[in-house]
């Protein structure tokens, strides 16, 4: 009785303003003076069932009446709105403009305002995209990519910028419905994460990326290792239109994890394809594979099983020479995947280890700009394309991001944020105030899916058009345009350094050649073997 009360203590002050107003009502029927009161506690208390009904704010609705007070908060004044929207002070810290951008472009609202930038220009850090006398205009702004090398019969058109890998089991299945609806309405890909295809993802109808993750979730046999067959039938689904091996994440780069028994509900096991009851373990490592030539083999293997569908996959940079273990092992099989996603180490929506967060894997700008000149040196860029993840969620960050080498964009945080995330920080509890990230029936009921799911699609929307405005600024013919000169930064001594100048395209081939050039890339490249990711010996 006292668990059921606390789970619920978010509707006492509602329950308490329905005991008032009964009181009141009692006490006029005594006398006229409870009157006023009676009204007082009946509209509030009206106002709170209203609350618990309407379909447009998730905190209102788990939380009638108390709910409000931040949105009262938010329109006092600018600087608490900033506090409680656009604030640097968070835990997790967001830049404050971005979080803005999202929620006015989710929600269809005027994202322009008066009086300049809100940064200092002069401090250092701060960036800007230069722009032409001569400036281009876009009518459409359907940014797209084809994704497909020259092994793939399934090559698949996407969008310039998508959704990122979460799990149904990390969201609720309100959340992946909304997210997976806005993304067949706008016309982009939705990536599963390591838990599988739900019914959820099925329902939406919106294209998919299928992650395969070292637990094989969706295509695995009862030991846990991976089933051809199984990875077969769902890799055959109409909705899904490329398939990734996950072989490290931004939030957690060579760290696993475990869902407990206690979290399995029956929609999850059918997804993951796992039994009720068991802890539900995410290896650190495949079992598929262990050397760079097993790793290539199985991307091979999965391009048959698929029919020849664009194959992947995505990692953090850890190892540089690792990395290039694996592009030698692409040259010396002749295999290659369709697309690599580097994923920051500043990304991450699910919790992990803080000092993995902090301290763990390589930023997005600097794995970006190995992993395309390795490409580039190994002569490989042209038949791979690479996608990138890590706190992605303004036309900015994907322009900047095509400028460095990317082909497209993924965001996980961007997209939390179109369907009501506020960060509350509670996604491992299962008490998310918003629905995003719980398995509670009653709290997801507060993400109304078809209020999200146009929040959704007009995120996509508006941030490509913005992008757009931006390219047309610049005076390209295309956002594939950018490169790293359109880009300046001030450093640390003031002075402003050209993207070019820190982020060069290194020569195409280079690295099939013997040279005294690049020698950072040439050392690790004489280290990196394709037969194995064990580190050369120490000369005695």
């Amino acid at each position: 009785m006292l668990r059921i009360l606390y789970e619920y203590q978010r509707y006492w002050p509602l329950a308490g303003m329905v005991a008032l107003t009964i009181i009141a009502i009692m006490c006029w029927a005594i006398d006229d003076w409870p009157f006023t009161l009676v009204v007082i506690t009946g509209g509030l208390t009206a106002l709170g069932f209203y609350d618990m009904v309407q379909e447009h704010h998730a905190v209102t609705r788990n939380y009638p009446l108390i709910g409000r007070i931040r949105f009262l908060l938010e329109k006092i004044r600018p600087e608490i709105r900033q506090y409680f929207v656009e604030s640097d002070q968070d835990p997790v810290p967001f830049s404050r403009e971005q979080r803005a951008l999202v929620y006015q472009r989710a929600k269809g609202q005027e994202d322009k305002r008066p009086f300049g930038t809100m940064r200092d220009v002069y401090e250092s850090g701060f960036s800007w995209l230069t722009h032409s006398i001569n400036p281009t205009h876009f009518e459409d702004t359907d940014f797209r990519v084809t994704v497909g090398g020259p092994d793939c019969k399934q090559p698949y058109s996407a969008s310039l910028f998508n959704i990122s890998a979460m799990s149904f089991g990390s969201l609720s299945a309100n959340a992946i419905l909304a997210l997976n609806k806005g993304a067949k309405i706008g016309g982009f890909m939705h990536d599963t994460g390591e838990g599988g295809i739900s019914r959820y993802h099925k329902e939406g109808g919106g294209d998919l990326v299928f992650q395969v993750g070292s637990g094989y979730f969706g295509c695995r046999d009862k030991d846990g290792n991976f089933s051809p067959e199984k990875f077969r039938e769902r890799a055959a689904l109409d909705q899904v239109k490329m398939i990734e091996i996950k072989l490290s994440q931004g939030a957690k780069p060579g760290h696993g994890g475990m869902l407990p028994a206690a979290k399995i509900t029956e929609e999850i096991a059918e997804a993951r394809d796992i039994p009720m009851g068991v802890d539900c373990v995410s290896p650190a490592s495949h079992s598929a594979f262990t050397t760079p030539m097993q790793l290539v083999e199985f991307i091979g293997q999965l391009r048959d099983l698929s029919g020849g569908k664009p194959i992947g996959f995505k990692l953090c940079i850890g190892h540089r020479r690792e990395f290039m273990c694996i592009v030698k092992a692409m040259l010396k099989t002749g295999i290659a995947p369709d697309f690599i996603v580097v994923d920051g180490a500043e990304g991450g929506t699910g919790a992990a280890p803080i000092e993995f967060s902090n301290h763990m894997g390589m930023p997005m700008v600097e794995g970006l700009t190995f992993v395309h000149n390795t490409l580039r040196g190994a002569g490989l860029r042209d038949q791979i394309k690479i996608g990138v993840a890590g706190k992605v969620t303004s036309a900015f960050h994907i322009a900047k991001a095509l400028a460095l080498g990317a082909d497209w964009c993924n965001s996980a945080r961007g997209y939390m944020f179109a369907i009501g995330c506020i960060q509350a920080q509670a996604c491992h509890t299962n008490h998310c105030p918003v629905g995003v990230t719980t398995q509670d029936p009653i709290r997801q009921r507060a993400l109304n899916v078809g209020d999200k799911t146009q929040r959704v699609a007009r995120y996509h929307k508006n941030t490509l058009k913005a992008l757009g405005e931006m390219a047309g600024a610049a005076g390209l013919e295309d956002p594939s345009g950018f490169l790293p000169y359109h880009f300046i930064q001030r450093g640390a001594d003031a002075v402003a350094t050209e993207g070019s100048d820190v982020f060069t395209y290194l020569p195409n081939g280079f690295l099939l050649h013997e040279g005294d050039d690049f020698i950072d890339y040439r050392k690790r490249w004489r280290r990196a073997d394709a037969e194995s990711f064990a580190p050369p010996e120490k000369p005695s």
